[in-house]
């Protein structure tokens, strides 16, 4: 049964390991690993630089002071102009949604921007995909029949393990049809943020909708940069197919997603790659037409990707990222372009092996507490947890990213729980040693010795305190007629049964001497009534003897006597012995004079004798029978012992 309570300890202190380690770890993924994340992320986004070959156009504030918001779609044609008649630009993305015709400008403007769009060969517009569904169903449909057949792309689907195609989104934005029908291609601007702190730190590369995947626009983009739509998706990656580019993904509430990495931003700017202002294209755009040197070079954009996006105040399009509290839209599209455009890609490890470093880093916390002290256990997990952070930036420094906080949290608590479960262990195993040893020594000694535990030494003080001795009349006797089994068992009744009663009156059990019990009073339990305690303890025994010889007599057994004898008095109380060897007793002339006042009883036939110093502090609790003039062995003057007949009535 024993055995049964260790083992079910034991398993329960591992369900309890397992469910604090899958709640720390929930706890720690959601919102302890994503601040070191972003740390390590910005530090090492400073070591690499934007590409060259993409260029954003901004409208920014500069831009906004020359031309009141909101913008005639001439201006937008202007610069579409621009890329399409002067530059040699690979591809041209305009990073804004038009959801309406322009109400504020003539028809001639919408006329000019829709045709400027039209006769790009290179163009890539955006879309947006909504949680909400359209609020004409019949409509919506209808678009989305003509978005699936004009925007959709070759995707070849060839996942193993998680083939579902679940969409978050119930609607895409509509575009005005001038507009749409003026579109070749376009893309997705959905970003990815985190839920639980809004921040941007994965790209949507693919969005799942009405059973198809989409392409956002940084994908699209690069599909177009190398004139191709077709893509593989595999469980682990998304492969271009003509380029051959794998792009490590996961895929998440039915988008294709990949880590975003960062670069760092240019000239003490907030963009990565190089920024031209809207209006210096728009005025070079007509410098240009007037035969003059425009502000911007037309060549400056040769062989290049060209995004143009709006980050002004009074419609900035800023997410808070990694590396930037207001990361301006358009150089995010940028960046994850730039992932692609150069294959740089953060590699998430595998769950299995972030839950295999979990394990690991779990079983050399266990073991060091397990076989190490407390110190040197310590001190090796701190060294653990420090080189484990060192690889985690060994790890970011070359584009991998492996759990940073988490598997250091489990160390934590592992660490936490482990010195736990020792502590608890230990006092488990402390309190068998002081129940085990309790039945050699009084459990009183045994709180005395755990109290002191620091002081124990050889030596002791001057104490007065009460002995008490009881001996079992004829035992040797007795024991010839039985067998040893039969008087173990009387022995054992009648200890089990006197023992609780001297614990009761503040007694301390000193030792059993064959058939005889030595008991102390006054220590190490402080009793200024140790004598009354002494002798009320004494008639309790003499009355629960009788009512084991009736119990006895009724199993056929033979009838025992007890006799006792009692003195108080000034002994050495304390430690004696070795110093590898030690006893807690009582020594002195009183000790000796309490148990030849015990052997007293057989010669004239009582059961309880006290000396006077024991009857000069108990005379108003007992009715006695003087027995004067006693010679004692060992003493050179008769003395006075006392039968107790038993205690007073009122007491």
């Amino acid at each position: 049964m024993k055995i049964f309570k260790g083992k079910a300890f034991f398993f329960k202190s591992i369900l309890l390991y397992i469910f604090l380690v899958l709640v720390i770890s929930l706890v720690s993924i959601c919102y302890w690993e994503n601040p070191i994340y972003d740390t390590l992320i910005k530090a090492t986004s400073s070591k690499s630089v934007g590409s060259d070959n993409i260029s954003l156009v901004v409208i920014d504030n500069r831009s906004l002071t020359e031309h009141r918001w909101p913008w005639a779609r001439s201006l937008y044609g202007d610069m579409f102009d621009y890329f399409n008649k002067y530059t040699k630009a690979k591809v041209v993305v305009f990073d804004c949604i038009i959801r309406a015709l322009d109400k504020n400008n003539p028809a001639s403007s919408d006329e000019y921007f829709f045709n400027s769009v039209k006769s790009s060969p290179n163009f890539v517009g955006a879309y947006m995909a909504s949680n909400s569904p359209y609020e004409n169903q019949g409509i919506g449909q209808q678009y989305d029949k003509k978005f699936t057949e004009k925007f959709k792309i070759n995707v070849e689907d060839v996942r193993k393990k998680n083939t579902s195609r679940f969409s978050q989104y119930k609607s895409i934005s509509i575009l005005p049809e001038p507009y749409f029908n003026s579109l070749k291609y376009a893309g997705a601007t959905n970003l990815n943020l985190d839920p639980f702190d809004a921040k941007l730190r994965a790209a949507n590369d693919l969005i799942g909708y009405n059973g198809d995947f989409y392409p956002t626009i940084a994908l699209e983009t690069y599909l177009k940069y190398n004139n191709t739509d077709k893509v593989t998706l595999t469980d682990k990656y998304l492969i271009v197919d003509k380029t051959g580019l794998k792009i490590p993904i996961y895929i998440s509430i039915g988008n294709v997603k990949h880590k975003i990495k960062f670069y760092r931003f240019k000239d003490n700017s907030e963009y990565s790659h190089t920024k031209y202002s809207a209006i210096d294209i728009i005025n070079s755009v007509k410098l240009i037409r007037e035969g003059k040197k425009p502000i911007i070079s037309p060549s400056e954009f040769d062989n290049k990707i060209v995004i143009i996006g709006a980050n002004a105040l009074s419609l900035q399009d800023a997410h808070d990222t990694s590396i930037s509290l207001n990361h301006p839209g358009v150089d995010i599209q940028a960046t994850i372009l730039n992932n692609f455009l150069s294959n740089d890609f953060l590699i998430r490890f595998p769950n299995i092996l972030n839950i295999a470093i979990i394990l690991l880093l779990s079983v050399l916390t266990f073991t060091a507490i397990r076989f190490l002290t407390f110190i040197q256990s310590l001190m090796s997990l701190v060294l653990v947890a420090v080189l484990y952070f060192i690889f985690c930036l060994i790890c970011f420094n070359n584009n991998t990213i492996p759990l940073v906080i988490t598997p250091l949290a489990v160390q934590l608590s592992t660490m936490i729980f482990g010195y736990s479960y020792r502590f608890i262990l230990e006092g488990k195993n402390k309190e068998k040693i002081k129940n085990a040893m309790g039945k050699y020594l009084s459990q009183d000694i045994m709180k005395n010795v755990v109290q002191n535990i620091d002081d124990i030494k050889l030596g002791g003080k001057k104490a007065n305190v009460t002995v008490l001795f009881a001996d079992i009349r004829g035992f040797t006797s007795m024991s010839e007629k039985m067998t040893a089994e039969e008087v173990s068992v009387i022995l054992n009744e009648y200890f089990s049964e006197i023992e609780p009663i001297i614990t009761r009156y503040n007694g301390v059990i000193n030792k059993f001497i064959g058939d005889a019990v030595m008991a102390i009073f006054g220590e190490p339990i402080q009793d200024i009534n140790h004598p009354q305690n002494a002798v009320k303890c004494a008639c309790a025994m003499l009355k629960k003897v009788e009512e084991l010889q009736e119990k006895w007599l009724f199993e056929g057994k033979p009838k025992i006597e007890i006799g006792i004898g009692i003195n108080t008095g000034e002994a050495f109380v304390g430690n004696i012995g070795s110093e590898k060897r030690l006893e807690y007793t009582v020594i002195g002339d009183m000790v000796n004079l309490a148990s030849r006042i015990e052997s007293y009883n057989k010669v004239y036939k009582t059961n309880m004798l006290i000396s006077s110093s024991t009857y000069s502090y108990v005379s108003h609790l007992v009715n006695v029978i003087k027995i004067g003039d006693v010679t004692i062995r060992g003493k050179a003057k008769k003395m006075d012992i006392y039968e107790v007949l038993g205690l007073n009535k009122n007491d």
